[in-house]
């Protein structure tokens, strides 16, 4: 089957703005608000060849990884958070761009490890990931999503395994903690060092929706990622 091409503008060349009228957060958060639902596709072989860069979210059912996605861009249900954790098996695709212009693409990749899933559903779509994950040429970046409660699990670090080799290739890679308003300051520093020694390389931050904690730090790091050409914009400091 052919795959399905969706049209993307060529984006303009971009400039950073000045620092005095911008901090690097405004910037970002603008950015993450633009996003809007591009496709759907329930196999690999369905997804539109894109040449713009590539941001995957991946975690464990439950890991907040659907609340993440709608805190960072701002909108309430832009993600699906399914009642029924583990059963929403497509990825979903959503773009990123002002005035129009696609610059980048959010991937959303279905949870994994809900126990409530059939056996032959979890090792479809491990395999599924695995491959998406090795494969997808304009991928540019991975967010992991972990609930620092918990750790990582089997399924996560199997995951760390595949990716390896592609960030030790240049693949970016993040560690999003979820959950952080759980920890105390203390844990929540302990959470960090622990993970730091577990990403193999990858950027770890603490995240929380409900508090607030994280979210234009996490939001910078996506911006720079699909920017790599600009300046960073530092942030303004306080008057």
């Amino acid at each position: 089957m052919a795959l399905m091409t969706i049209p993307i503008k060529t984006p303009k060349p971009l400039t950073a703005p000045p620092p005095e009228e911008k901090s690097a957060a405004v910037v970002a958060m603008g950015w993450l608000h633009t996003a809007k639902f591009l496709t759907t596709a329930p196999q690999l072989h369905f997804l539109p060849p894109l040449d713009v860069p590539e941001i995957a979210f991946v975690g464990r059912s439950n890991a907040g990884k659907s609340t993440c996605i709608n805190t960072l861009t701002q909108q309430k249900q832009l993600a699906f958070a399914s009642k029924k954790p583990g059963r929403t098996q497509h990825i979903n695709l959503f773009s990123l761009g002002k005035q129009g212009v696609t610059d980048a693409v959010l991937t959303d990749l279905p949870g994994y490890g809900y126990a409530a899933v059939p056996k032959a559903d979890k090792i479809r779509w491990q395999q599924v990931m695995a491959n998406y994950l090795v494969t997808r040429e304009n991928l540019k970046g991975i967010v992991l999503m972990c609930d620092p409660r918990h750790g990582l699990t089997e399924l996560d670090e199997i995951l760390l395994d595949i990716i390896r080799p592609r960030v030790e290739a240049g693949l970016k890679f993040l560690v999003v903690l979820t959950k952080a308003d759980k920890l105390t300051r203390s844990e929540g520093a302990k959470a960090v060092s622990i993970m730091e020694l577990q990403a193999g390389g990858g950027e770890v931050r603490l995240f929380s929706a409900p508090k607030r904690i994280g979210i234009e730090d996490v939001a910078q790091v996506l911006w720079q990622w699909a920017h790599p050409e600009l300046p960073s914009v530092e942030p303004k400091t306080a008057q």
